[in-house]
């Protein structure tokens, strides 16, 4: 008889193993009670709904009647879902790579019944292949070391533990003097890495890691350098036209397999086009490239009709299997293309590389990179204007297609609603909706903010992580906090209601209660959480910003929006804790280092009675700093704010741009307004 204990559960990653053999716990005291009760060691499997590898381990072995069998007899096995637990899935990718393994998911380690790591890795197949052993092969062989050798057991656990708890002690040690120069020379460095011919970081497969090029056009735009803005140019006009990106629906796949943007992992995550919303929208401010507003409009309208959740809010991912297999649902024979479009087919075929033998595994994945052809012009981007023409052209046929692929056995979707990866999206949408006049992306972003406040907080106030079928899970992380701070200002910046800057204040005081770590930033997890062996710190920067990062950079927000020094104190901490690791750990720091450009050089605007004309000019402006505040005339600014007391010229509308303590002459005129923040 099972005692598969998922069956209660809400995350779709768990419930996906309810029925299998093994005798699954959920994270938690009960499993690890157990595990001490019984003097076995623990089998811990960390994964997540959309991952492809994750559903071939599980078929391969937590499905196989005699695989279960040997792990219900030698271990406690636990499945955690690694967007319901990051802080646990941290802390044990941390222990892998201290083993000197590579990360990644499915997350397959060994424990002590106290929690600490043993040995491990990650996929390993039933049947010895890839160079892996076979699953059940290690399986005995790790329950073995632990029956004959606990000493040996004993000391890799402390050692292991020891080093995990110096990994997440932060190095204060003198701090690191930073200088916008210096973050200008470190995009310059980065620029041996960019890959030529495709964008994106040399090499395969390829991520998108929208912080690093927003990294490198945050100095293109502070030093006019040509070559970082062509780096980040060419990267997002290739993945736009790649495979990597959806040509039907909209929206951006995980990461490439290849090189080219060609092949990807099919599953779609929140966070990964939050962020690319973001990125392109900042890139469009200054190339106004019709490819980036059209790519921004469509990926806004896939998370808009497929991702909202049952809440409001926005869903975590869709899978990458329909069918039985990866990427079933995206891929087209030129047969099906054919009888789909008829005589519109060999326009569309030209276009999206459609071909009798396909272009991978026998099948089309659509894209419009073209990548035999070298850049039309120094900047990487396409020749807009015929590009616009043939994309116009194409409309009817992808509409077809669409309606097609509708008809399709659907992938998975997780409809978990995670507080921290909405963050991301609802400040991107507001920013990309003020930015291209498009009002209803704003208000989509503030129903989903309204959704995570009004199902996701506690009686107490306090945020939880994740909401899934009616249910709210565990107490926040420090990148939920980060997230929905990040979301409340931007949204405050655009509608200038107070009640967005107070919500942000208040859940910052949360942090600082909660989440503080004496020696300097913020732990993951809250004073009160459920304890693990080592409690993490979330300093860098990997698929998503870092919790420390995001939140460094809402503090120095909150300094530039009331002048509390308060704030900037918190921020400069932050930045302090990371000591020699903001260098060694580069570029996976990045999002700590926008915090010290706000601070270093944020720029303050207050309107005051705008009409719309002065606020139009702040939302094209390409600037990555800029800190707005909406007044209407009478309204006081704090008493801190270096533009406290300034009012409306002649009760017209006006602006104060505030550089450091100085605030300008009042502005009245959008060309004057303009010709101020271009520092001319």
């Amino acid at each position: 008889m099972s005692r598969n204990r998922l069956g209660e559960e809400t995350s779709p990653y768990l419930l996906q193993h309810k029925d299998n053999p093994v005798h699954w716990l959920p994270w938690g005291e009960e499993a690890f009670a157990e595990a001490r009760a019984l003097n076995r060691p623990v089998l811990l499997s960390i994964g997540y709904s959309a991952c492809h590898w994750c559903h071939v381990m599980a078929h391969e072995s937590f499905e196989h009647p005699q695989v279960a069998e040997v792990m219900n007899a030698l271990f406690v096995s636990v499945k955690v879902d690694r967007e319901e637990h990051p802080d646990v899935d941290a802390l044990y990718q941390g222990a892998l790579a201290l083993m000197g393994e590579q990360g990644g998911w499915p997350l397959t380690l060994f424990l002590t019944p106290e929690g600490e790591p043993v040995t491990g890795g990650t996929y390993f197949p039933r049947e010895p292949r890839y160079g892996r052993p076979g699953f059940v092969q290690v399986l005995r062989q790790v329950s073995e070391i632990f029956r004959s050798a606990p000493d040996k057991v004993a000391e890799t656990a402390a050692r292991l533990r020891e080093a995990l708890a110096e990994m997440n002690a932060g190095d204060r040690a003198g701090g690191v003097a930073l200088s916008l120069p210096q973050l200008d020379d470190a995009a310059r460095a980065l620029l041996s890495h960019i890959d030529g011919v495709a964008g994106g970081l040399s090499g395969a497969p390829k991520f998108p890691m929208p912080f690093v090029f927003d990294f490198l056009w945050r100095a293109y735009l502070r030093t006019g350098d040509a070559k970082l803005r062509a780096a980040v140019t060419l990267t997002l006009e290739r993945m736009a036209q790649g495979g990597i990106y959806d040509h039907l629906a909209g929206g951006f796949a995980r990461y490439s397999t290849d090189s080219l943007w060609l092949a990807p992992h099919f599953e779609k995550m929140l966070y990964d086009n939050a962020q690319l919303i973001a990125l392109m929208t900042l890139v469009w401010k200054t190339t106004r490239s019709p490819l980036l507003a059209r790519r921004i409009a469509q990926t806004v309208a896939w998370a808009q009709s497929e991702m909202i959740g049952d809440n409001g809010a926005f869903a975590a991912s869709l899978d990458a299997d329909s069918e039985g297999g990866e990427g079933r649902f995206y891929v087209w024979d030129e047969a099906e293309i054919d009888a789909a479009l008829g005589e519109q087919a060999a326009l569309f075929k030209q276009a999206y590389d459609v071909t009798p033998q396909g272009n991978w595994e026998g099948r089309t994945i659509l894209n419009r990179a073209t990548l035999s052809q070298p850049p039309t012009h120094a900047s990487g981007l396409l020749d807009e204007g015929k590009e616009d023409a043939i994309d116009a052209a194409l409309a009817p046929a992808r509409a077809l297609l669409l309606d097609r692929r509708g008809q399709r056995p659907r992938p998975g979707r997780d409809d978990k609603v995670l507080a921290d990866w909405n963050g991301l999206m609802i400040a991107a949408l507001a920013e990309a909706g003020e930015a291209l006049s498009r009002p209803e992306w704003v208000a989509l972003g503030r129903s989903a903010f309204d959704a995570v406040v009004a199902t996701m907080s506690r009686e107490d106030g306090r945020l939880g992580h994740a909401w899934c079928a009616g249910r709210l899970g565990e107490t926040a992380l420090l990148e939920d906090y980060a997230g929905m701070i990040h979301a409340a200002l931007a949204l405050h910046g655009i509608s200038g209601e107070a009640a967005f800057l107070t919500q942000a204040q208040v859940w910052a005081e949360t942090v600082e209660r909660q989440y503080r770590d004496p020696r300097g930033g913020y732990f993951q997890s809250a004073a009160d959480a459920s304890a693990l062996i080592v409690r993490t710190r979330g300093l860098i920067d990997s698929a998503q910003p870092s919790g420390n990062g995001l939140l460094a950079q809402g503090l120095a927000r909150l300094f530039l929006l009331t002048g509390k020094e308060l704030y900037r104190q918190r921020a400069e901490d932050i930045l302090a804790s990371y000591g020699a690791s903001l260098s060694e750990r580069f570029p996976h720091t990045v999002s700590v280092l926008a915090a010290f450009e706000l601070l270093a050089a944020g720029i303050q605007v207050v309107l005051v009675n705008d009409d719309g004309r002065l606020g139009r000019v702040l939302a094209e402006a390409p600037s990555a700093t800029l800190v707005v505040t909406r007044l209407s005339e009478g309204t006081p600014l704090p008493r801190d704010h270096p533009a406290f007391g300034k009012t409306a010229l002649g009760g017209r509308p006006t602006a104060y741009v505030c550089r450091g303590p100085v605030c300008g002459r009042p502005l009245t005129q959008p060309d004057d307004l303009r010709q101020d923040l271009l520092g001319r």
